[in-house]
This record gives C-alpha cells, sequence and structure tokens, in this order.
C-alpha cells in the first residue's frame, strides 16, 4: 500500500495519474497547500522542503518526494511506462527533465504573476507567457511525427506534461496555433486513468 501526500495541482496529478495507470492501491491524503499544511511538522517529516506530491511505500517503508523522482520511482517499482533499452529510456528521461526544469517552473511562474500576485507586473506577465508559448512550440514540433512524447509509446514523459499543459485553459491561453499538441491533450485526456487521476485528492 502506498501513501499519497497531495493537492490537486499539475505536480500532484502528476503521480496520481501514474498511481491509476499503474493499477496500484494507494491512499490519498490531503494536504492543502492554501492553508499551509505542508509546512505542519508531520508533513515536513516526510519532505524536508515542504511541497507537495510525496509519496511512503509500506511495501519497503520508503518516502519519496519530487514528483520527478516519484514517477521514477513507480516506473522502475512495476517495470511499466518507462523502457529499459538504453537509447527509449533516455529519450523518455530527457522529456521527464524537460518537464522538471522548464514547463514546470516557467508555467508556474505565469500562472502566479498572471493570476495570483497581489499586484500585476506587466514585464514578469509578457516574459512568462512568451516563455510559455515557447514551451509549447516545443512540444508541437516534438510531437509532429510522433504520437507520445519519447516516441510511439505512453510513458512518464506524457505523465509528467499532460497535468501541466492541459492546464491551458486555467492559465487564459489556446492551443490553436499548436494543433500537435492540441491533439495529444485530446488523446489523453480520453484515457480513464488520466480522469480518475485528475480527479484526485476528491
Amino acid at each position: 500500500m502506498i501513501d499519497l501526500y497531495t493537492f490537486p495541482t499539475p505536480n500532484g496529478h502528476k503521480v496520481s495519474i501514474l498511481l491509476e495507470e499503474l493499477g496500484l492501491s494507494y491512499n490519498v491524503h490531503k494536504i492543502d497547500i492554501t492553508q499551509g499544511q505542508q509546512f505542519l511538522p508531520d508533513f515536513v517529516e516526510i519532505n524536508p522542503n515542504s511541497k507537495i506530491p510525496a509519496i511512503i511505500d509500506h511495501d519497503i517503508e520508503i518516502t519519496v518526494f519530487e514528483s520527478g523522482a516519484i514517477l521514477m520511482y513507480l516506473a522502475e517499482k512495476t517495470g511499466k511506462l518507462l523502457p529499459r533499452e538504453t537509447k527509449s529510456r533516455y529519450q523518455v528521461m530527457e522529456w521527464l527533465m524537460f518537464q522538471m526544469a522548464s514547463v514546470g517552473p516557467m508555467f508556474g511562474q505565469f500562472n502566479h504573476f498572471n493570476r495570483f500576485a497581489p499586484e500585476k507586473v506587466p514585464y514578469a506577465i509578457a516574459r512568462y507567457e512568451q516563455e510559455t508559448l515557447r514551451l509549447y512550440g516545443v512540444l508541437d514540433g516534438q510531437l509532429a511525427d510522433r504520437p507520445y512524447i519519447a516516441g510511439e509509446d505512453y510513458s512518464i514523459a506524457d505523465i509528467a506534461l499532460y497535468p501541466w499543459v492541459a492546464s491551458y485553459p486555467f492559465m487564459g491561453l489556446t492551443l490553436e496555433q499548436h494543433p500537435h499538441l492540441k491533439h495529444w491533450v485530446e488523446i489523453l485526456q480520453e484515457r480513464p486513468a488520466v480522469q480518475r487521476g485528475m480527479a484526485v485528492p476528491a
């Protein structure tokens, strides 16, 4: 059994989608980051950086935090959604790291300055919107001649990227200028496990 500590954010949804895709049993613990629950001592013991998501896998009593590390751990635990062959494996890893290093931080900054900052800073909004659109273009180009981010097979790279890209309406953006990326979102959002994972926590 796995304990999942999460909140309905793109990073949280990455892990719940993967757990659903893998068919693993898990208990959900909602950590309300809007109320500062991530800073409570019990959660800091699980993740010293006070960020969701985090998991405890009671099969071997291991705690894993950082969403990318959790995806890698669960994929390796089950032998699914992460290829074993070296070239294919590192193609998946490249795009997983792309999400962690570029998509998450840049989309997150755009959301912050565009929706949540106490004062509007036009320079910051324009900067992060431009970078978000550039990243859409990178993904659109990658998907021009393949069904999934890292090739022919669905993987943890797709799972990592989907919740961030699918949040484009919340961000006030459109994918109309990125048809390959838009098609990819439409395909993934029909997967039952993706739908279930996006609904966690209830």
